[in-house]
């Protein structure tokens, strides 16, 4: 009897640096080189949507008010989104991808999962495919991406954020188990500042230290969530790459940096995330009629508020009148959130198709 060995798949993760910054800085050649904040402004309620790595460099992050980043940084620019421009890089380097693999599952407008397991352009090696694919959006779009390379989903995303800029971390199955083991645990997709405390707090700084839990051990510390990390402290990451999945809902979560009980400060984050979630419809050409808000208290208990329009919406103002009529209806401002989110349901396309007949990419939020 002859046994055929499965052959690995190979999954590479492409992530845009520090996008809408980048694309401000290279249409304006006096922003290069300088902190660049991509945002409202810092004299509202102005949110980070996106920074320049060297406002980075300042402890600016997306998601922080802008406030906070203007003290932070007093020198900073503050930039106003250009959607339409960012679409269209978009637009190019998803044609890019497409020159090398069908199976492209986007993930954001600037970073997608590419299976390249069978490429179109027939290499070998699945590093010349990476840096093909990045020195190609460079010379045609001006910008920089980095790569994770890998044998899962996982791991490859991970690797997208090790050797950024510009950068390629490969991660095959043999170096795999190393490779976990020396990751800080806050590198892990889904450990947030809270979720990294607790963790710390059990003496768990690296993946070598989460493997030492069993998966029971870890559910009973965090929840559902605890046989997710260890199937990661384990490598294990069974997803596909997938072209499009259908979805009766469209939504974006935040795990917050720290637990918050401020509800003026949670405000500003849900802002932020009624404004991506508006764009994102906008892109699929999509309204929805039903407005959840999902809160995630420090306790790590979930719990949903929904209302439901008279007619589909898609403008942040409309959806935020809403959120904000379902906050008293949570603890919200008793209790310290640690995540928060919101999702629109009862879709609609503009020509008013059935809502159950939409298919959108899949959109991993976390």
């Amino acid at each position: 009897m002859v046994f055929i060995m499965k052959k690995d798949r190979i999954i590479i993760h492409v992530d845009m640096d520090a996008f809408y910054a980048a694309v401000e800085q290279r249409d304006n050649p006096e922003l290069q080189g300088k902190p660049v904040i991509v945002g409202g402004g810092p004299h509202g309620r102005g949110v980070v949507q996106t920074c320049s790595y060297e406002a980075r460099k300042y402890g600016i992050h997306s998601a922080m008010s802008s406030s906070k980043a203007n003290r932070l940084c007093p020198q900073a620019i503050f930039v106003p989104p250009r959607f339409d421009a960012y679409k269209e890089v978009t637009d190019q380097i998803r044609k890019i991808f497409h020159e090398y693999t069908d199976l492209v599952e986007p993930v954001s407008w600037d970073e997608a999962y590419l299976d390249v397991t069978e490429n179109k352009k027939g290499i070998e090696s699945s590093e010349m495919i990476a840096r093909d694919i990045l020195n190609q959006i460079n010379e045609e779009t001006g910008l920089t991406a980095s790569a994770g390379v890998s044998f899962n989903k996982f791991l490859a995303k991970v690797g997208s954020d090790f050797h950024k800029p510009f950068g390629i971390t490969i991660i095959t199955r043999e170096g795999a188990s190393e490779f976990i083991d020396n990751l800080p645990i806050r590198k892990f997709i889904g450990v947030g500042k809270a979720t990294e405390k607790r963790m710390k707090d059990l003496g768990i700084e690296t993946g070598a230290d989460l493997k030492r839990y069993s998966r029971d051990e870890l559910k009973k510390h965090f929840g559902k969530s605890g046989s997710y990390f260890y199937s990661m402290a384990h490598g294990i990451d069974n997803r596909e790459v997938h072209l499009f999945h259908s979805r009766k809902s469209i939504g974006k979560e935040k795990t917050l940096h720290e637990d918050l009980d401020d509800v003026e400060d949670i405000i500003e984050v849900l802002e932020h995330i009624a404004q991506r979630l508006t764009d994102r419809m906008k892109r699929y050409n999509i309204r929805g009629r039903t407005i959840t808000l999902k809160v995630k208290y420090h306790n790590f208990r979930r719990i949903s508020r929904s209302i439901t329009c008279k007619s589909a919406v898609q403008d942040p103002v409309i959806i935020m009148s809403n959120i904000k009529r379902l906050i008293p209806k949570t603890k919200m401002g008793k209790r310290k959130v640690r995540l928060v989110g919101i999702s629109i349901s009862k879709l609609a396309n503009q020509s008013d198709i059935n809502y159950e007949q939409i298919v959108l990419p899949i959109l991993n939020d976390e």
